[in-house]
């Protein structure tokens, strides 16, 4: 299982950033007072439960940290959304997904494609 990060200030995007070099790297948008975000979540993190993949994974609380999801917004040319999951290669968004579109199937998806 991929070890969840969380992402509370900008300077830890660099980290993310690096992992997209070496594997498959999924960042979670997170809106801790939406009950679909809450859900998407759960979706997300039964995926990294159930996945055996050498992968690395990040979330951002939009509302508490809101200057590490606008960076990520501007950084990757991806439209902010809430929730909202991107999965990140070499420093590049090759995918995202927003509201229910957050599945664990949508997720290995997307792995399995990119």
């Amino acid at each position: 299982m991929a070890q969840l990060k969380e992402l509370l200030e900008v300077e830890q995007l660099e980290e993310v950033w690096q992992t997209s070099k070496e594997k498959p790297t999924l960042l979670f948008k997170h809106s801790t007072t939406c009950p679909v975000s809450a859900k998407a979540f759960q979706e997300f993190q039964t995926f990294l439960q159930e996945n055996d993949e050498e992968i690395g994974a990040f979330f951002v609380k939009v509302r508490e940290s809101r200057p590490v999801s606008n960076e990520i917004a501007e950084e990757l040319g991806v439209v902010h959304q809430s929730p909202q999951i991107i999965l990140v290669k070499d420093e590049e968004a090759k995918w995202d997904a927003s509201h229910m579109k957050i599945t664990v199937d949508s997720i290995k998806e997307a792995l399995a494609n990119h």
